[in-house]
């Protein structure tokens, strides 16, 4: 029995000194003396020590440099598919060679379509362009004095952040983009009331950082609830109705109030009253939580066709143009910002930054020229327009496309934002050709009959695939 301890110690000690000596290491006690602030890459190579140099770094991909696209070739692959009866009466196609910057074969281009989601890609890159890819947006707490009998006044203030998420801290982290949280907000805020000895206070909003009308008088009317809350610079998980997850609540910058309200009370702090609108004024800040970097906020917005965020993103343009941050002053944000890029926004119709409006109409070319511009090397700042878009077969709102024998050319090459409403339904993104040469193209319908929706979505599936299975110099002259 002696020697069952003896042994049962030992190993205990060595089990402690392992799990000190891995969090030692974590915490970089084993580099430079101890100095947690510093890591092992800090520590000089020791003298006589001959290292082979580095190998240059090989590209994982193949450099986009293949041969011109001949016109001819594109227009005998894509053509026919844009003759077939399930597209309707109204299609049109349009490509542009971005390895040499060259327009190619289109047809439809003299007229203007509805663009539904794909309109986001014009909120995107203006958002970009305006306000910056590394921007956040700030989710605040501002306490108000007492008055009289009532207790002091904190405020939550709305900042325009989509994704504020009513998760806990932990499960946020593991999230992409991670979001920020209700939960890490009233953490601070309670403890800044601790600091002054507050237990005890009522709660208000403050969304007047938005202005105009929450709702699109051009959206149908069941817009609201069923697929956006009503605009707000202030909801928590994006309004989704937390008693019916297909809906959106009617008032989300009080419902957020209501979950921060909550998430304080755990935190000991007495929540009196109902949550009611406000201002800051000159309120004292408690606490602040930032979104993640606007150009994370584009990719899920691209990515996942997020409607509610397209509009945040809209109203955000307007803040950073200094109009008014309504679908009005929004929509001319975007036209100015995209005008100045060099985008032809003259026959270009916007009511909305989502596409849900049926009012909206583009043109092949104002959509083109949003790729191209945003592929273009001088334009880095625009890239993730790009670059985060859903990838056929594998992400967003393309992972279930693009899974018969015709379209499967497409597969993992095509890059592109979808649209559709009842009746409408388009693409538009890059791919690279089966000779290497990056296309950007676009494709829209707008008078599809119902009972041939889902031909007409493979149809477009079918059309990007032909753009990357081309080999489209073969007949290059």
């Amino acid at each position: 029995m002696r020697k069952g301890r003896i042994i049962l110690a030992a190993v205990l000690a060595i089990v402690v000194l392992a799990a000190a000596g891995g969090v030692a290491w974590e915490r970089g006690l084993f580099d430079r003396g101890g100095k947690a602030n510093e890591t092992a890459l800090d520590v000089a190579p020791p003298e006589g020590l001959d290292l082979p140099a580095p190998r240059p770094p090989k590209p994982v991909l193949d450099a986009t440099d293949g041969p011109r696209v001949s016109d001819a070739a594109l227009r005998d692959q894509v053509a026919p598919l844009l003759g077939d009866r399930d597209l309707g009466s109204h299609v049109g196609f349009a490509a542009y060679d971005l390895t040499h910057g060259r327009r190619l074969w289109s047809s439809g281009g003299g007229e203007q379509y509805i663009p539904a989601s794909t309109l986001k890609l014009l909120t995107s890159v203006a958002a970009l362009e305006s306000i910056g890819g590394d921007q956040v947006f700030t989710t605040s707490t501002a306490l108000r004095p007492a008055r009289g009998k009532q207790p002091p006044r904190v405020v939550l203030v709305g900042g325009g952040d989509p994704l504020l998420s009513s998760l806990s801290t932990k499960a946020a982290a593991k999230e992409y983009p991670q979001p920020a949280t209700l939960d890490e907000l009233a953490e601070e805020t309670a403890a800044a009331l601790d600091d002054q000895g507050i237990r005890r206070v009522s709660l208000g909003y403050d969304v007047s950082r938005y202005t105009g009308p929450s709702d699109n008088p051009t959206w149908e009317s069941d817009y609201i609830p069923e697929e956006v809350p009503p605009i707000s610079p202030l909801w928590v998980d994006e309004g989704i109705d937390p008693a019916n997850p297909i809906l959106r609540v009617t008032d989300p910058a009080r419902q957020a109030t209501e979950v921060f309200g909550a998430d304080l009370a755990d935190r000991g702090i007495k929540v009196v009253g109902q949550p009611t609108q406000a201002t800051v004024g000159t309120g004292h800040r408690l606490g602040a939580v930032d979104s993640a970097p606007l150009r994370e906020l584009v990719g899920y917005i691209l990515d996942n066709s997020d409607n509610a965020g397209a509009e945040i993103l809209l109203r955000e343009v307007a803040v950073a143009m200094d109009r008014p941050a309504s679908f009005a002053g929004g929509v001319a944000a975007v036209r100015q910002v995209l005008t100045r890029v060099g985008v032809p926004m003259a026959r270009v119709k916007m009511f909305d930054g989502s596409g849900l409006s049926r009012s909206n109409r583009v043109t092949l070319e104002a959509m083109l020229a949003v790729l191209r511009i945003a592929s273009d090397q001088r334009h880095p700042e625009l890239r993730d327009v790009v670059s985060r878009l859903p990838v056929a077969g594998y992400s967003g709102t393309l992972a279930y496309r693009f899974l018969d024998d015709r379209s499967d050319a497409g597969l993992g090459v095509v890059r592109a934002k979808t649209g559709t409403l009842s009746h409408v339904h388009g693409m538009a993104g890059t791919v690279v050709d089966r000779d290497g040469v990056a296309v950007a193209f676009v494709a829209l319908v707008d008078r599809v009959p119902l009972i041939d929706t889902l031909d007409a979505r493979q149809i477009l599936d079918d059309i990007a695939a032909a753009v990357a299975e081309c080999g489209c110099s073969r007949r290059a002259r």
